[in-house]
């Protein structure tokens, strides 16, 4: 007797994720959305569900570097893809698939936290996932920038300045930090 529950069950499909740096094989229901196989399979919760229309911003991930909402792409789509959740920023590595290391906070977390960018604290983790993926493809952004792309996820608590001012204190940090070993003698290159 065939004991397989792709073959047993056909509804169900055996995908592989790369999450937050290690391989996850799920068996899943092709209809399944990112957010809910990361949460429920992966037992990742960092992720929120919020609208689970796309609105609200509480389930941005990364996938390949790039801000996504995870409500709105089947987690089959995102096969053969990087994927990283808010669990990834900690300072330790990665998070892994227990749901986030213990590690240190990393420096926007840490923005975050200097500059109360967080109130109830249910949509942060869409906003540090937001602001990683548009630093890392705009490190030289400008307050208004930063401005423009938080308007894209929802907070009912900060009224959105706070968040602005971590961003951007982040931003300028990484400049300075890179700017400093970058054009040292000892950061270039011979």
């Amino acid at each position: 007797m065939n004991t397989d529950p792709v073959v047993t069950h056909p509804d169900l499909q055996l995908i592989t994720l790369d999450v937050n740096g290690e391989r996850h094989d799920v068996i899943t229901e092709p209809r399944r959305t990112l957010v809910d196989v990361l949460r429920h399979e992966l037992r990742l919760t960092g992720t929120h569900v919020g609208c689970e229309h796309g609105i609200c911003g509480a389930c941005t991930v990364l996938v390949d570097e790039r801000p996504v909402r995870a409500c709105l792409m089947f987690a089959a789509q995102a096969e053969g893809a990087r994927i990283r959740t808010v669990e990834s920023l900690s300072e330790d590595g990665g998070g892994g698939s227990s749901g986030g290391g213990g590690g240190e906070l990393n420096d926007l977390q840490r923005a975050f936290s200097e500059h109360h960018a967080l109130q109830c604290g249910f949509c942060t983790p869409g906003f540090l996932m937001l602001a990683e993926g548009f630093l890392a493809e705009r490190p030289d952004a400008t307050k208004e920038e930063i401005r423009e792309v938080v308007a894209s996820n929802l907070c009912r608590c900060t009224g959105y300045q706070t968040i602005v001012e971590a961003i951007d204190a982040c931003a300028t940090t990484r400049r300075q930090a890179c700017a400093n070993p970058c054009n040292s003698p000892a950061g270039k290159e011979h």
